[in-house]
């Protein structure tokens, strides 16, 4: 997961951004080399939340989450698709479902996939006409404190998912609750109407 996030941002900011980001949070060992392509789970949360604030130091907090939110959407287009047919969510079969059946079976995979591939514990609560999406364990606020969230990265994955998922829409998600504002858990809400 660690690899997928770095070549994700790398996508985003080019090589030399990466660079600068890697040693600006004294992360220089990934600029030779990257995390390695398995799925042991070797690549540290501090090193996800050192990630995410290095890029609001960087871009400021507006530039850092619009890079973050492309992040995030890059990481599902980049690696985390791969991971459907695991989840159940990539084979012919399923792209010919209701588009709410195909909601109803992707968002809880995507949760599945985070907490079975790694050490954030992901998952899902269906409200009706929304989800109810929990991060108990989360990635990018660990060891943080913080005014305001900074589940970006978590926004992006989800949109870029549903967008895979429904073929093409967009969807609202929007952080509720923080872990690194004091919350017990990260709370992201899930619209099921698409805005477009």
């Amino acid at each position: 997961m660690g690899r997928i996030f770095l070549l994700a941002l790398e996508e985003v900011m080019g090589r030399n951004g990466l660079n600068a980001l890697l040693n600006l949070i004294e992360l220089r060992e990934y600029i030779q080399e990257l995390p390695p392509d398995n799925l042991e789970r070797e690549f540290d949360f501090a090193n996800i939340t050192n990630l995410n604030k290095g890029l609001e130091d960087i871009y400021g907090p507006r530039g850092g989450r619009g890079l973050a939110l492309r992040g995030g959407r890059a990481i599902f287009a980049r690696g985390l698709k791969g991971f459907g047919a695991l989840a159940g969510v990539g084979d012919l079969a399923f792209k010919v479902l209701p588009l709410r059946t195909k909601l109803r079976i992707g968002v809880p995979a995507v949760a599945r996939i985070f907490t079975q591939f790694s050490d954030q514990v992901s998952r899902v609560e269906d409200h009706g006409e929304y989800f109810m999406y929990y991060i108990d364990r989360c990635s990018m606020c660990w060891g943080r404190e913080t005014d305001r969230p900074v589940g970006y990265i978590a926004v992006g994955i989800l949109q870029e998912t549903l967008r895979w998922v429904s073929g093409g829409l967009e969807f609202r998600v929007e952080e509720l609750e923080c872990i690194g504002m004091g919350a017990e858990i990260g709370v992201f809400r899930i619209d099921k109407e698409p805005i477009r």
